[in-house]
């Protein structure tokens, strides 16, 4: 069932993080001062800011439970161990109450003041579910992680069937509606950006100018070449929106037997002229050949047995270890439940 549309909407702000007590204090105050700027001029009613630790080992959760005794506006979500960026904003969602939820990074790249604009797209067409961000420049991010990222987000776009927003993150509002239908998933191994594509509904983009972190000190907790990152495009984005895998080891097999079966007509033809010289180099390039491509189909076929040995085991994507909220905070209605929950 479809709700009425909030004319002055509840918002729920979602940050996922990771050993960020540098950035808290920072980005505490400007979310504050934007908030207070759009209730002064009626574009919400009010708002909560979630933060949900991701296990951090730092002083992070020292920062915030000093912010949650003194103000009203916090919501810490602390994780029973370190799930991953989209596992954390779920379980975010799944605590909101708001009407409209924005789910950004906490390390300030993405600044609080482009809020503003998210709401001001959002009231001006009634049809629109989600707001997205894409990013005109990337300030302080090395040219080798602009080229990969740039040429990932088109790779997914050309095998599969969504239209993923090139140059788009995780900074993006989306309505009640859209939380809902992404909190019904259960997905193990949750692609956030490509979820929210891929659950459909009317979706326009803010252009914005993504600011380098303001702890410019500290390295990136997901360096683009690293391990996480790798695997995870793999398993999360294309794996789990596309089977072209599947089709190039089909097409690779198709191709190689017809070779196989071309060579095996050059012998033969050779043989019966006698210019047939036997020896091994043709015979190895040819077992060498086939077996490459045979061990390459195997690996791709592997990917997806073991997301589908992932899902088989039904898991939860994420368990909290605790929630700290004020008592007169309103409880999360039954939006918050998994598929798997409710099933």
């Amino acid at each position: 069932m479809i709700t009425k549309r909030p004319t002055l909407p509840y918002v729920s702000v979602v940050l996922s993080f990771y050993n960020e007590e540098c950035v808290l204090p920072e980005l505490l105050r400007r979310l504050r001062a934007v908030f207070r700027e759009e209730i002064a001029r009626e574009s919400v009613r009010g708002y909560e800011l979630i933060f949900v630790d991701d296990a951090s080992t730092d002083n992070s959760a020292a920062v915030l439970n000093e912010e949650y005794r003194i103000h009203d506006d916090v919501v810490i979500v602390t994780m029973s161990r370190n799930f991953g960026v989209s596992e954390c904003v779920l379980a975010g969602m799944e605590q909101a109450k708001g009407e409209l939820v924005v789910y950004m990074d906490a390390d300030l790249q993405d600044p609080p003041e482009v809020i503003p604009r998210l709401l001001d797209a959002w009231h001006a067409d009634p049809e629109v579910e989600v707001v997205y961000t894409t990013r005109r420049s990337r300030a302080g991010e090395h040219p080798l992680k602009l080229l990969i990222t740039k040429w990932g987000y088109r790779l997914i776009n050309s095998i599969s069937s969504i239209a993923l927003p090139v140059d788009s993150g995780d900074f993006k509002l989306l309505s009640r509606r859209v939380v809902d239908e992404l909190l019904h998933l259960g997905e193990v191994k949750p692609y956030l950006r490509a979820l929210v594509s891929w659950v459909g509904f009317k979706q326009i983009p803010v252009y914005y100018d993504r600011e380098p972190r303001l702890d410019g000190a500290a390295k990136t907790k997901c360096p683009v070449l690293s391990r996480k990152v790798i695997w995870g495009y793999f398993d999360r984005a294309l794996i789990s929106f596309s089977d072209a895998p599947l089709k190039l080891c089909l097409f690779l097999g198709f191709s190689v037997s017809f070779m196989a079966l071309l060579y095996i007509l050059v012998v033969l033809v050779q043989k019966v002229l006698g210019w047939y010289v036997p020896g091994w180099p043709a015979l190895m390039a040819a077992i060498l050949l086939i077996g490459g491509v045979q061990l390459l189909m195997i690996g791709f076929i592997g990917l997806y047995i073991n997301i589908i040995y992932l899902e088989s085991r039904r898991r939860p994507r994420y368990i909290i270890n605790r929630v700290d909220a004020k008592d007169n905070r309103a409880k999360p209605t039954d939006h918050g439940r998994r598929r798997r929950d409710i099933a």
